[in-house]
């Protein structure tokens, strides 16, 4: 299924760049405005998983402004950040520099499908809210794969819908109607928050999901529900 997330115009990796560009410097504001906080409670679970076994190096894909990797500072002796939005890595290097992590956390402009990295090179790799956006859904998940080692895991944080009563209809109503109206106040943006919403409705999440993730030659694949169903965290080795 294909989203419209921007623009008519470019691809969908260029819509979703020029988006996360505009939104860059109120992103951090909203993630924890619009989830109540939640979303660093969720970061930290994954972190907890990924640090169950020794990790030398790190990859975080669709890193934004580097909160994963920076927490990921507590399990893992060097990471590296991805993104493709130049305006959001710009927010995590300052970010980084703050933290004192500077010499332990390298962040570079690349896209899933094609990271500059040879074949192997990292223990684990985390993906949080990212999955969703990629422009080519299994050609990012296979890039992801080849740069992991043998045995090497990942690790997908990402939205998904709660399918029970009473929490299904509140949670609806909140992404759909107050999640986009405070996201254009805040963010000064019309459409990114509008967008969010349909990616999620778009994304082929629990199942569908792990099927692509085996497809793309991942194994052990597991799905964790948190927060009633509001998000995912899916885990795979190669």
């Amino acid at each position: 299924m294909t989203v419209k997330p921007y623009s008519a115009e470019g691809s969908k990796r260029e819509q979703v760049e020029r988006m996360f560009d505009s939104i860059s410097p109120r992103y951090d504001l909203l993630n924890r405005l619009l989830s109540l906080g939640t979303d660093q409670g969720w970061r930290r679970k994954v972190i907890r998983a990924v640090g169950q076994e020794p990790v030398g190096h790190l990859l975080d894909v669709a890193t934004g402004t580097a909160d994963m990797a920076i927490q990921a500072a507590a399990v893992a002796g060097r990471i590296t950040g991805a993104d493709i939005s130049a305006g959001m890595l710009a927010q995590g290097r300052e970010k980084v520099r703050q933290a004192g992590l500077a010499e332990r956390i390298t962040l570079v402009q690349a896209d899933a499908a094609d990271l500059p990295f040879a074949d192997g090179t990292f223990d684990a790799i985390t993906v949080a809210f990212g999955v969703r956006n990629f422009e080519d859904l299994e050609r990012g998940i296979a890039g992801m794969a080849r740069v992991l080692r043998p045995g090497g895991r990942l690790f997908v944080l990402e939205f998904s819908k709660p399918r029970k009563a009473p929490f299904k209809q509140l949670f609806r109503f909140y992404f759909h109607r107050v999640l986009p109206l405070v996201g254009r106040l805040v963010s000064k943006d019309s459409a990114a928050y509008t967008y969010l919403p349909q990616s999620v409705d778009a994304f082929p999440e629990g199942p569908a999901f792990e099927a692509v993730l085996r497809r793309c030659g991942l194994r052990d694949v597991r799905a964790r529900p948190l927060t009633f169903g509001v998000a995912t965290l899916y885990t795979a080795r190669t």
